[in-house]
């Protein structure tokens, strides 16, 4: 199987890149993201591009590229495993230096490029988590940015707003373990705003699409 370890999970996730494989058996309880356009079966359904669920003790057939999320069943006190992610990552404000991210109990994995995919992990402490609507990438000049966020652990929530002001809020889609929400870009990777919101304590992955044209950094290629 050809296969791609992350390190981004470490130590609390195993995080593998899949690609090009006829079948994965699936043990225990594992997310499976697809980003391929070609579905993957699974039994008698298909998981589409971009869609996510958890399986167990399943075959997952047609993996062109999908992401494998491990050890969801580790932590069975999510506290505590919250509590060693807070000591083992660094605040997104620290690493990012983003105004909107000052102050707020939000945390980050080092963020890890395969080609032109960047992945990343989160974890969002605080109830709510107010991160701040945005809509511009800034780091991928070229049109065509795409982006996709799983949930790994905890409940949250991706907000749509007309504009820079959470009244305006127009679409609101739940985050449970195991989902990825729908992709909000246009076919010219135009965003609302947005922002991801907390219901409890998060960990969530994100997936970062660089159109044709753009080029990862050289920090944390693979």
């Amino acid at each position: 199987m050809p296969v791609l370890t992350l390190s981004i999970g470490d130590p609390f996730y195993q995080i593998h890149v899949v690609t090009d494989e006829a079948c994965a058996t699936i043990k225990n309880r594992t997310i499976v993201l697809n980003l391929s356009e070609n579905p993957i079966n699974i039994r008698e359904q298909t998981l589409a591009q971009f869609q996510s669920v958890i399986l167990r003790d399943v075959s997952a057939e047609n993996l062109s590229h999908a992401v494998l999320i491990e050890g969801l069943d580790d932590h069975p006190n999510e506290a505590a495993l919250m509590e060693q992610v807070r000591a083992t990552w660094p605040s997104a404000f620290d690493v990012r230096q983003e105004e909107r991210l000052r102050g707020v109990g939000h945390y980050m994995s080092p963020k890890v490029w395969v080609g032109q995919y960047g992945f990343t992990v989160y974890h969002s402490a605080t109830i709510p988590l107010k991160v701040g609507l945005h809509k511009e990438h800034d780091f991928c000049p070229v049109p065509g940015f795409r982006e996709v966020h799983t949930q790994i652990a905890g409940f949250g929530k991706m907000q749509q707003c007309r504009e820079k002001d959470v009244s305006t809020l127009y679409l609101e889609e739940p985050m449970a373990p195991g989902s990825t929400h729908r992709p909000m870009y246009d076919a010219e990777g135009n965003y609302p705003w947005h922002q991801f919101e907390t219901i409890t304590p998060s960990i969530f992955m994100a997936v970062e699409m660089l159109p044709d044209g753009a080029t990862p950094p050289a920090e944390g290629v693979q």
